[in-house]
């Protein structure tokens, strides 16, 4: 019903973040491929120039004539495939085992062809194949690996049978030509600087992976505690329903007997408990709506003013408030989802304000792009530095109370879920402010969807 499903997610639904490749085994969906072969193109673009050199000071400054025709055409073929890859990566694609294996192949296999035109495994360049195959332990599976390991091996093998032979000066370096030494110790030096440039920036990508993970597992152990509260919340909710009705009866009844009828300040102290039993009601049907009972009656489809009006029109009836400044300025209405959780969410941002400062609450709901930003003030004493540091984490309150500290754990996961945020800071003349910020496609209809359905 919602446009994606990161909105589902506060229905109970399954989200995306996780997925299972292997039985057994959960694969936390990020970067790290992407940012893997994007390393990858950066190193053939190093290995492209240090050939173009290298053929270059062989070619002219030893005076051994190299096809430069041939070495030139694998050349460009490397850097078409180069720029293909920038170009196919530059957006947010998955990169898989298999693409990285394949990349890879592609080097190996313009490698084995200038080698194969430059003396085959004489050059002194065939320990590049080691590069090859230490990259491949780093990004590849198990597999993977050990066919990177079988492939280069072949290449090599086949190099000591099949190549173009080059015409090498000697000299007096122990039966070797001097080149072949040069090249060995340029190669050995090509090796170190390409392995340590990669396998750090490799293991950067790894160590914000394993941050990323961290932060899931974090978010996991938030939610499991999160449907504990549920839990027991229900059962509450189940016991508290039998008692609130049994006051509401008996404040009606009150209301038609003469002792209070008579009695003006009675009365008027009976309809404010009927109006605090009614909300309590309220709250407990809330609480037994999003744990799944009763399911059919949310979510309902409205518009986004409607919404934030009913909203606002509810919060002032139902809570004592002196002064609420209301403003909506973001533009033109739109269709939306709206769901228990997401009027909880404001409404215990609202509450917060309302017990910092009961004498004014102002209330913002303004549109920045694609983007919902709903901004609650109050001219309270604001927050402690050390709970701005900790906001959204359980239990992080200045009220000492059983239970405090959870209205804001509970607004920042429901906004975590509609991939929102929530911000807060204190006021320079006094009071915090509170923003809440959500991706407008989290909460808009699809096409197609009716109102009140």
């Amino acid at each position: 019903m919602a446009r994606n499903t990161e909105y589902a997610a506060t229905l109970g639904l399954p989200a995306g973040g996780v997925r299972e490749t292997e039985p057994g085994v959960a694969i936390f969906d990020d970067s790290t491929g992407l940012e893997n072969m994007r390393q990858l193109i950066q190193l053939r673009w190093i290995a492209v120039m240090g050939q173009i050199v290298t053929i270059a000071v062989v070619h002219f400054g030893f005076d051994i004539r190299l096809p430069l025709h041939d070495m030139s055409v694998v050349l460009l073929c490397l850097m078409a495939f180069n720029v293909a890859s920038l170009l196919l990566w530059r957006g947010h694609h998955e990169v898989t085992n298999g693409v990285l294996f394949f990349a890879l192949l592609v080097d190996v296999t313009t490698l084995t062809a200038q080698l194969y035109l430059s003396g085959g495994a004489t050059n002194p360049f065939g320990f590049l194949y080691l590069l090859q195959v230490i990259l491949g332990a780093v990004l590849l599976r198990a597999w993977s690996v050990w066919t990177m390991v079988a492939i280069t091996s072949a290449c090599f093998t086949g190099l000591t049978l099949f190549y173009r032979p080059l015409a090498l000066p000697p000299d007096g370096y122990g039966g070797l030509p001097a080149p072949y030494i040069q090249g060995t110790l340029i190669c050995f030096a090509l090796n170190a600087a390409l392995l340590v440039i990669f396998i750090a920036r490799i293991n950067r990508n790894l160590r914000a992976r394993d941050a990323r993970l961290a932060d899931l597992r974090q978010r996991a152990v938030e939610e499991e505690h999160i449907v504990r509260m549920g839990l027991l919340a229900s059962g509450a909710a189940h016991e508290l329903g039998t008692p609130l009705s049994t006051l509401s009866v008996i404040l009606g009844d009150w209301r038609r007997m003469p002792t209070f009828t008579a009695d003006s300040e009675l009365l008027q102290e009976i309809d404010e408990m009927q109006v605090q039993v009614k909300r309590c009601k309220s709250i407990v049907s809330g609480i037994l709506l999003s744990a799944g009972e009763a399911r059919g009656e949310s979510p309902v489809a409205t518009t986004l003013r409607t919404f934030l009006n009913d909203l606002v029109a509810e919060w002032r009836a139902t809570r004592p408030v002196i002064k609420l400044t209301y403003e909506s300025r973001f533009g033109a209405d739109l269709p939306i989802v709206s769901d228990s959780a997401l009027k909880q969410m404001i409404c215990n941002v609202l509450d917060n304000a309302l017990e910092a400062s009961p004498d004014w609450v102002g209330f913002d709901a303004t549109r920045d792009g694609d983007v919902l930003r709903l901004t609650v003030t109050d001219s309270g004493p604001g927050f402690a530095p050390e709970m701005l540091a900790q906001l959204g984490k359980p239990y992080q309150s200045s009220k000492w109370t059983p239970g405090a500290g959870l209205g804001l754990f509970l607004v920042a996961n429901v906004a975590r879920t509609l991939r929102g945020n929530v911000t807060a800071r204190n006021r320079a003349e006094g009071g915090a402010i509170v923003t809440l910020t959500l991706p407008l496609a989290a909460i808009t209809l699809e096409e197609g969807m009716t109102y009140g359905s």
